[in-house]
Parts: structure tokens; C-alpha cells; sequence
């Protein structure tokens, strides 16, 4: 089956969708209006709340929320055939995804730019709020160990790699001085200084391996943890301006770039997928993703469809850098396509190798060989990138050889399969980075407000030490999992604690929109937070005797499997009690009439009653 029409398909089908969908949520419930000062401006502080640039933030937002999720997960689906990933990330992301991120960004930019948990505990309740703030940490340091492990498993032993991504931290240190301090407001200079510095470093990456500097530059799986770890800590410390801002929004040019040159690839080569449309494994007993097609599909590809810790990120650093509230939709809704489309990318990618040499490398030998199957080319793929490709699991590197043989294929490319897999390497690691250096922050975010009730000072999100501690101990969460865990163990794990989050999310949606007096638009959220709360629930079940507990038979990983199942149980009970909540306090509107405005209790009977404006209740 020919590539082509399926992309096709997904641009026109999200077009449509950012056309009409996101203006009649614009429009009809959430109500952008440009007279309305965001938290940038009322409560800037040059630290985390600033006014900023719409491309630019648009840049931010995209690069945190587009990590390993997008790239990683359809990867992994491919297992099942290429049709169910396509269908669910072309539908969830339309109808859900990008609803998800947009209606959130417009609620916290309504309350100062506070956390979900936060949003929650207004619109739902005190105890939704505290509920929501246990189950999220505990979600976003999964989230960040699954998307970390990604970045450790394509970076190790990668001189070039680890050069390219090294450099990108101090051009954007340059460049965020530039923006702000040396020439303030001069987007354009900072831009184009920044991604010059870009592309010579993709290119000095490449002189790397073999010179003098190459054991300096390649490092083993524990120095890449230990090394992501140090970043993360001084993104999360140092000023948004200064590092995680600039950083985040020259990888978007790198990561925007190089999906739309693969777009056109894709056009230009129109790759057969070599992949069936549907493969035996549907029906349980996969190699990669154990388990069916129901309901394992649609939590393996989670952020390319809809993704819960976009939440965070919609409420944590994008709020309070919004210059005007009619940038949500372009920055909410617009973002999430774009991640979309990184998905089908990935998924065309993935499913363009040869089914026998795409389990070759997404498994051991040892589980490779039990398949039975055979190789079609996969040594002349490992002479080509120079490198042994086979036995390499987690998706990163089967991705970067379908992104390497597209690009090949293009007229005059022919030859540069080992620069374009090396490039593909360096992007993935880009995508996945800009996610931690975001999440880091917003877990900070979360800890300081959770702390701060018990402790006023902590929660000034500016005081320093409260930054430091709560960043120290949010970095050592995530890289324990990713020291001790592996992709089999962590990545299930990422997806239902992800997708649960995405429930929980679109439940303060839900409740939002009632609370506004908009009951007959609640659907827009209500439905994909049924689907989506439903069929993760079951996942989690199915992973904790399937997948975890088993684990607990074997003395190297007992440990993990108790931690994997207690962790999925307090996350499902977490969810199952906001949702019983957001229940609640719909009945309490839609049946009562009770409303909470500004903290006091009226009726819709009440004489001259008008409802709250959406998150403004």
C-alpha cells in the first residue's frame, strides 16, 4: 500500500479541523478575548510569567509537549499494522488532543495561570483539587522516566548525537541574553543567529566520531541519565527566559523543518508500507506491546492522538507566557495537529521497513528468533548507517531508519543514509529533551503548590530555594525509573498514567463548561473523556496482572513490578475519584442548579443569576 494517500488524508482532516472545530470552541465556549490581560502581563515577574512573542511561544509549547510520545508510541503500535494507529491518531487527535490542550490553556489563562490541580479544585472541588495534585506528580515523573528512557537508548554510545545536543545549550543561553537583554524584542536577529548555530552544529556532530574529542562525547546509558538529569535541574532553576524558552524554540524550528521536509518527502517518494494494514498480533501475544489491540493501541500511541501531560504543560509554562488570550487557539489547538501529523509521520516511517527487519530491531535476538521470522535487508541497512541496528528495542532507532530511508530516496540523496539515520538520532533526542527541560518545570510548579499549602514560602514559584529542593527532588524521581527500569516496564506504565491523566483533564474540562452555563457544549469534552477514561482503566488492569505482577517472580525486577503495580493502583483510584467528584458536582448544576461564583454558593433560581464565564467560576 502506497503512503501517500494516507497522508493525504491526515493534513486535509486536520485542516478541516483547525478551520471550523477550533473556531466554534473559540467562539461558542471559551470566549477569546484580547481585552482581557493575561497572567503574563498582570503578574509579570521576569521569571516565569512574561509576556511572549505568539511564534515564539507557539515554538515553546510545541517542543514541550511533542516528546518521545508522538515519535516513540506509533512505533511501538506498528506491531499491530499500520490502519488502528492512523485511525486513532487522525480521530483522537481532532476530536480529542487538541480539544484536551486548547480548553485547559483557556481555563488557566482565566486563573492566573494556575496548575490543573488548581483548576480542579474550583471547578470540581477541595478534594478533587488535592486528589488531582497526588495522582499528576505522580504521572508526570512516569511520563518524564518514559520519555527519558527514549532519549538514553538513542544517545548512548552516539558521539555525533550527544555533540549536536550538548551545543544546543549554550546557543540558546546566547540567544535567550540576545532576545531579552541585548537586543530586547528583536525575535528575528535572535532567530536567525540561533538556528545557523543549529545546523553547524548537525554538521561539526558529523566530524566527531573518530576525532580526538569522541570519548568525550561518548558517553555510556548512565552518564547520558545522569547528564539529562543535570540539564533538567538548571532548566527548571534558571529563569524561562534564559534557557528553557529560547531552547524549546529553536528546536521547534529543527523539529517543524524536519517534519515538513518528511512531509514532502513522503510526497515525493510515496513509500510502499511493507507493513500488513493489520497483523496477527491484534489479538494478543505481541512482542513488543503484550496485550490486544483493544485497548493497548490507544495507550502505545498516546501524545501523537491525546496525551495528558499536555495538560501540564497547558497549565504550567504556556499560560504564563501568553501575550493575548486569542494566541490560545493557534498555540492550544494548532500545536496538538502539528504533533498529530508527527505521528503519522512516524507511523508511515516505522511501517516503510520490511516487517521481519522492523521486529529484528525492536527486539533482542533471543526474542527475535523465537518469531520465526526472517530479515529482508537489514544488513544492508546496518552498512549503510554504519552502525548494528538490530537489537536495538525501544523505537528510536527503527524510526530513525525509516526516516533515513525516505530522505535517501529523494533524488540526489541517494549515498546519505548514514548522515540522514544520524540526523533522525539527533531529532528524536531533540524532541524528547525539550519535553523534560518543560515537564521538569511543571513538576516543580506542582510541588511548590502542593508544599505551599503546609508552607507559605514554598509556594512563590520565584523563591529560590523552594525552586531548588522541589527541582532536586522531582529529577531524582524520574531518573530512578529510568536507571532501574526498561522500555518493556516503563512504557506501559507511561501510557496509562498518561492517558488517565488525559481523562482526568478533560473531567475539569467537562466540569468547566457546565459550571460556565454551557451544559448543551459539554459534550466536546465529555465524550472523549468517557472513551478515553474507560478504555485506559481497563488497560491499567490488564497491565498490573498481565505485565507487572508477573514481574514480581523474577528477584532482578521484583522490586519494579511491585513499585509499577502499586503506582498503577494509586493512579487509577486517584482518577476513579475525581471523576465520581466531576459526577457530583455536575449533578449538583445540571439537576440543582448550584453554582459556585467567587467562592460563595447561589442558585439559578437566584433573581438575577448569571452564570460564571468559562473558567472564571
Amino acid at each position: 500500500m502506497n503512503a501517500l494517500p494516507f497522508i493525504i488524508v491526515a493534513l486535509c482532516a486536520m485542516a478541516i479541523a483547525y478551520r471550523y472545530y477550533s473556531a466554534f470552541i473559540a467562539a461558542k465556549i471559551v470566549m477569546l478575548d484580547d481585552m482581557r490581560q493575561t497572567p503574563a502581563h498582570e503578574l509579570k515577574d521576569g521569571q516565569n510569567y512574561h509576556p511572549t512573542s505568539k511564534w515564539v511561544l507557539f515554538g515553546h509549547h510545541f517542543a514541550a509537549i511533542s516528546g518521545a510520545g508522538p515519535l516513540i508510541g506509533p512505533v511501538l503500535a506498528t506491531q499491530f499494522g499500520y490502519l488502528p494507529g492512523f485511525l486513532w491518531i487522525v480521530i483522537g487527535v481532532c476530536l480529542g488532543g487538541a480539544v484536551h490542550d486548547f480548553v485547559i490553556l483557556a481555563a488557566s489563562i482565566r486563573r492566573k495561570g494556575k496548575s490543573l490541580a488548581e483548576i480542579a479544585r474550583n471547578e470540581i472541588s477541595p478534594l478533587a483539587g488535592v486528589i488531582s495534585s497526588i495522582a499528576i506528580l505522580i504521572i508526570v515523573i512516569i511520563a518524564l522516566s518514559g520519555l527519558g528512557l527514549a532519549v538514553v537508548n538513542a544517545l548512548r554510545e552516539s558521539s555525533w548525537g550527544t555533540f549536536t545536543i550538548a551545543m544546543t545549550i549554550p546557543i540558546a543561553l546566547f540567544v535567550g541574553l540576545w532576545m531579552y537583554r541585548i537586543r530586547p524584542g528583536k525575535v528575528a536577529e535572535a532567530s536567525v543567529i540561533g538556528v545557523i548555530g543549529m545546523l553547524a552544529c548537525v554538521y561539526l556532530g558529523s566530524l566527531i566520531p573518530g576525532s580526538f574529542l569522541s570519548p568525550y562525547f561518548t558517553l555510556s546509558r548512565e552518564g547520558i541519565i545522569i547528564s539529562i538529569a543535570v540539564y533538567g535541574f538548571f532548566a527548571s532553576v534558571l529563569p524561562v527566559w534564559l534557557l528553557l524558552t529560547p531552547r524549546d524554540y529553536l528546536s521547534s524550528y529543527m523539529k517543524i523543518g524536519t517534519i515538513a521536509a518528511l512531509v514532502i518527502g513522503v510526497f515525493i517518494v510515496a513509500p510502499e508500507l511493507k507493513m500488513p494494514a493489520i497483523t496477527e498480533f491484534i489479538h494478543g501475544g505481541g512482542p513488543i506491546i503484550p496485550g490486544k489491540i483493544y485497548p493497548f493501541v490507544f495507550i502505545t500511541i498516546a501524545c501523537g492522538a491525546i496525551s495528558g501531560f499536555h495538560a501540564l504543560v497547558s497549565s504550567g509554562t504556556t499560560p504564563k507566557m501568553l501575550n493575548k488570550e486569542t494566541d490560545a487557539r493557534t498555540i492550544g489547538y494548532g500545536a496538538m495537529l502539528m504533533e498529530g501529523l508527527v505521528g503519522v509521520i512516524a507511523l508511515i516511517a516505522a511501517s516503510s521497513l520490511f516487517p521481519g527487519d522492523y521486529f529484528a530491531i525492536n527486539l533482542l535476538p533471543e526474542k527475535f528468533q523465537a518469531l520465526g521470522m526472517q530479515t529482508v535487508n537489514l544488513q544492508e541497512l546496518s552498512s549503510e548507517v554504519g552502525e548494528v541496528v538490530a537489537g536495538r528495542p525501544g523505537g528510536a532507532v527503527s524510526l530513525a531508519v525509516g526516516f533515513a530511508q525516505i530522505f535517501s530516496a529523494i533524488p540526489g540523496m541517494r549515498g546519505l543514509m548514514s548522515f540522514w539515520y544520524h540526523f533522525a538520532i539527533m531529532f528524536e533526542a531533540l524532541f524528547i529533551l525539550t519535553t523534560i527541560d518543560a515537564g521538569t518545570r511543571v513538576a516543580r510548579f506542582l510541588v511548590q503548590e502542593f508544599v505551599g499549602r503546609l508552607w507559605k514560602p514554598f509556594e512563590r514559584t520565584n523563591w529560590l530555594p523552594g525552586a531548588i529542593i522541589s527541582s532536586a527532588v522531582v529529577v531524582f524521581a524520574w531518573a530512578y525509573f529510568i536507571w532501574a527500569g526498561s522500555i518493556s516496564s516503563i512504557w506501559p506504565m507511561f501510557g496509562t498514567a498518561n492517558q488517565l491523566l488525559a481523562g482526568v483533564a478533560l473531567a475539569v474540562a467537562t466540569s468547566a463548561i457546565i459550571n460556565s452555563g454551557k451544559a448543551r457544549y459539554a459534550w466536546i469534552t465529555f465524550v472523549p473523556m468517557l472513551f478515553v477514561s474507560i478504555t485506559t482503566l481497563v488497560a491499567c488492569w490488564l497491565n498490573i496482572f498481565d505485565n507487572f505482577l508477573p514481574m514480581t517472580a523474577n528477584p532482578k525486577t521484583a522490586v519494579q513490578g511491585y513499585i509499577n503495580s502499586t503506582l498503577t493502583v494509586i493512579i487509577m483510584a486517584c482518577a476513579v475519584i475525581v471523576l465520581v467528584e466531576a459526577g457530583r458536582r455536575w449533578y449538583s448544576v445540571l439537576v440543582k442548579g448550584k453554582y459556585s461564583v467567587a467562592g460563595q454558593v447561589v442558585y439559578a433560581t437566584d433573581k438575577n443569576f448569571v452564570p460564571p464565564e468559562y473558567g472564571c467560576s
